[in-house]
């Protein structure tokens, strides 16, 4: 204690020059541990400060990110990699660990353990991002949500897609993606809403496909090219587009089966042929109902009667035959029905009724007095060709009033019953249209549609 003592003097002593004993004693802290005793003495002076540490404060370094995020980082770093175009500079911010922070990524709390922040989705549409998936993008094995609709990304989709077992919706419209169907889409266990559209997908259609519990399908505008199979209807979706492909073969009966779920069926611009099921009146709940442009063949089922709800009943380009009755435009909540391109040669007087209400086209048929029809040459091809029967005998088309030359629609010599129509291949009438730019993506028989935004705040408990 004695030496102790001496030093302090000693050190007194070497700052008598500074007239502020306050401010020498705050240099003493830098020769002594902070938990030196220092009340034990006195040097005539009561302390005008409070002790402080003899090193500055060092901010705690932030905890490292815990595994998932570490996968989920990487799996957006090598995503970066992958991107050959940015024009708009809408991944410059995925640089650091926090991922949260990046364009386009969405967090939330993991369900399985709320305490911990996850990437619960990724939201690029609109970004006008070219490049590739990479099998890394398996490793956001958290994610919900994956809308990249209205970029250029390309390829094959990577099999380790299938590993995002909590994905719910992914919009993959509007891109350059190609192959075969994707199996991996067919191993994601969550998935409600698929949307494949404007893309360059090619062959048949898996029929698991059509055993998952989807809520909204859309494959609308590929080159798929097989029959539609036989368990479509098992998928109870409320909206299924397949417009603008390839596909071949009768609409299966098995839609009727979609009666507690489908709104929107839209088959457009195919290859089909055979009759209308009648099964489709039995889906009370359809708004709308686009067959046209394909060649399906007989006369409008009298079950399409049922159909209360339909506002958009588009049966154009077919080889439809026989006549629009007046159930047909009596529907109460129709708004549009076209019939036009086909071989109809009555139409009830109904639907022309109706004109202030609904919108209504039944040019290039068959119809007697009135402007715009085939020709009667035209209008007996039908029958000489077999194209109303359906599954049956031919069918007698009845013979229009004198005002049209008769002969040409007198009936051939009676023909063999044949055996139901073979749901052939016909030769295709319309190229397919291009994609859209990346922006918004082109309406689908009058209908928009597009992916869901996010929901906010983002998947509270998703």
């Amino acid at each position: 204690m004695a030496l102790l003592l001496l030093l302090l003097l000693l050190l007194l002593s070497s700052f008598a020059i500074s007239a502020d004993s306050s401010a020498a004693s705050r240099r003493l802290l830098h020769f002594f541990p902070f938990d030196f005793p220092f009340h034990a003495f006195h040097f005539g002076f009561e302390p005008d400060y409070e002790p402080v540490e003899s090193h500055e404060a060092v901010a705690a370094a932030p905890p490292p990110p815990h595994p998932r995020m570490q996968r989920a980082h990487s799996a957006l770093q090598a995503w970066k990699r992958a991107i050959v175009s940015d024009p708009t500079n809408f991944t410059s911010n995925w640089v650091g660990d926090d991922v949260c922070s990046y364009n386009g990524v969405f967090c939330a709390p993991a369900l399985d353990d709320p305490s911990l922040h996850v990437v619960a989705g990724v939201d690029l549409n609109g970004a006008g991002l070219a490049g590739r998936l990479p099998d890394e993008i398996g490793r956001l094995a958290d994610a919900a949500i994956l809308h990249l609709n209205s970029n250029r990304f390309a390829g094959p989709l990577p099999d380790t897609l299938s590993d995002l077992a909590l994905l719910h919706e992914l919009d993959l419209s509007n891109n350059n993606f190609s192959g075969p169907f994707p199996q991996s889409v067919l191993r994601l266990p969550g998935l409600k809403y698929l949307d494949l559209r404007f893309n360059d997908f090619h062959g048949p259609l898996p029929p698991e496909l059509f055993d998952r519990d989807l809520d909204a399908l859309f494959l609308n505008d590929n080159r798929f090219d097989s029959r539609i199979p036989e368990n479509f209807g098992n998928i109870k979706a409320s909206a299924v587009v397949l417009a603008n492909n390839k596909f071949t073969g009768c609409v299966p009966r098995s839609v009727g089966r979609m009666r507690s779920t489908l709104n929107e069926i839209v088959l457009s611009n195919n290859e089909l042929t055979g009759c209308l099921p009648p099964e489709i009146g039995s889906l009370t709940r359809l708004t709308v109902l686009d067959v046209s442009q394909n060649f399906l063949s007989g006369g409008l089922p009298e079950s399409f009667s049922r159909l209360k709800d339909i506002e958009q009943l588009n049966l154009a380009h077919n080889t439809l035959v026989g006549a629009v009755p007046d159930w047909a435009c009596r529907l109460e909540r129709l708004e549009n029905l076209s019939v036009s391109d086909n071989y109809f040669t009555r139409v009830a007087s109904s639907c022309r009724e109706r004109s202030g209400d609904v919108a209504f086209d039944d040019v290039n048929n068959c119809l007697s007095g009135v402007i715009g029809q085939k020709l009667a040459a035209e209008c007996a091809a039908p029958v000489l060709s077999g194209f109303s029967v359906c599954g049956g005998p031919p069918r007698s088309v009845p013979l229009p009033p004198s005002s049209l030359d008769v002969r040409a629609f007198v009936s051939p010599p009676p023909l063999p019953p044949p055996p139901r129509p073979k749901c052939v291949p016909a030769p295709r009438s319309a190229p397919l249209p291009p994609p859209s730019s990346f922006g918004v993506l082109p309406p689908v028989g009058g209908i928009q549609y597009a992916s869901p935004p996010p929901p906010l705040p983002i998947f509270n408990g998703y």
